[in-house]
């Protein structure tokens, strides 16, 4: 397997994007965050400035697997220079998209590049990673294999949705008989004040419109308040909206819409990555939080247990959620992992940084 470091730019030209977009459909890990459709807005968005660069893993000429990263200068508040999987504050899971089977082999490769090409950097970071599967159980005998030292300094157990139960069934199990009841109460109180319908939609049918509603809407919220909503920076609203018509292109993008007559109340954008899928972005109208849309979307969400493609869906929220934490009973292990690069003594430096990050007690990976 050879490995070519790019700018992100080159990988703009159709026939790159084509390559790219089979690696996804064949891909061992589903991972939309790294997909072309999303991964470019994100660039053209975020680094115009090209410091990112696109690691591509050929064998026998095909492309193999991809993953973005960059050299920095700071580790989180410390002033260590790494070497770091690239992602950003709208990118939920760092996997790389790797072909089925080739998991192993690219490991070592991305291991030796990393070794050839540290420059400054003390350390590999890799943020977000996926703690089962075959990425990281591939990942664990590779470092096994070369004695090369590996640490996860985080780790969160997020909720996760993946049940063969009915969604009824589940919803039930979820939640307490006096809960179901209330939420029951909410929407008859809502359904008071016009009428309530839940719209479902894939493709880009008045997705243009919807993208536009959707970005008031969780701007009018805390998050707006707090400056952390899509529609408080230019970047993330080009990135939205282009992302939106990127996936929708490639039917990844599901739109679920609580309506009130004709305003919409509550809105979600799921990605849909066969087998699974990724609650990507929510938002709902805090003048009628009382009534509890969001939570009302959510249970109108678990229909996504009957999509005959869709195993799973990870929830992308932070964890210990109070409100997707009660509805999702599964859970998904994601971590930050550092891993040794270069030579002894940058490799027994790095010892001493995990030793001083996690006290006497570095959890392997």
């Amino acid at each position: 397997m050879t490995v070519h470091a790019s700018a992100w730019q080159a990988f703009e030209a159709p026939e790159a994007r084509l390559a790219w977009d089979a690696l996804a459909r064949c891909a061992s890990e589903p991972n939309p965050f790294h997909e072309s459709w999303y991964l470019l807005p994100a660039l053209r968005a975020l680094d115009p400035a090209g410091s990112v660069k696109l690691l591509r893993f050929e064998l026998g000429g095909d492309l193999a697997a991809i993953m973005p990263v960059r050299h920095e200068d700071r580790y989180y508040r410390w002033p260590i220079p790494q070497l770091t999987a690239w992602i950003h504050g709208n990118c939920f899971l760092g996997a790389p998209l790797v072909a089925r089977g080739l998991e192993q082999q690219f490991w070592r490769a991305f291991l030796d590049w990393a070794d050839a090409n540290a420059g400054r950097a003390l350390f590999l970071h890799l943020p977000h990673m996926p703690l089962t599967g075959p990425i990281h159980a591939a990942l664990q005998a590779v470092l096994a294999e070369s004695g090369r030292q590996g640490a996860l300094v985080h780790r969160e157990d997020r909720a996760m949705l993946a049940s063969d139960q009915p969604p009824e069934t589940y919803f039930e199990a979820s939640l307490s008989g006096k809960k179901r009841k209330e939420l029951r109460r909410q929407f008859a109180r809502l359904s008071e004040l016009g009428t309530l319908r839940f719209e479902r939609q894939r493709g880009d049918a008045d997705l243009a419109r919807w993208i536009e509603e959707f970005l008031a809407l969780e701007h009018s919220g805390w998050k707006g308040a707090q400056g952390s909503a899509l529609a408080s920076h230019q970047d993330t609203i080009q990135m939205f909206r282009e992302a939106m018509f990127g996936g929708a292109a490639q039917d990844r993008i599901e739109r679920l819409t609580l309506w009130l007559d004709s305003k919409p109340i509550a809105m979600l954008a799921s990605f849909i990555t066969p087998p699974g899928a990724f609650s990507y972005k929510t938002a709902f109208d805090e003048r009628f939080a009382r009534c509890s849309p969001g939570v009302l979307l959510q249970r109108e969400n678990l229909e996504v247990l009957s999509d005959p493609h869709v195993a799973w869906c990870d929830s992308c929220a932070a964890a210990d959620h109070p409100m997707i934490d009660h509805i999702w009973r599964e859970r998904r292990a994601v971590g930050r992992l550092s891993i040794a690069i270069g030579g002894k003594l940058r490799r027994a430096l790095f010892a001493r940084l995990v030793r001083a990050e996690l006290g006497r007690n570095p959890a392997g990976i």
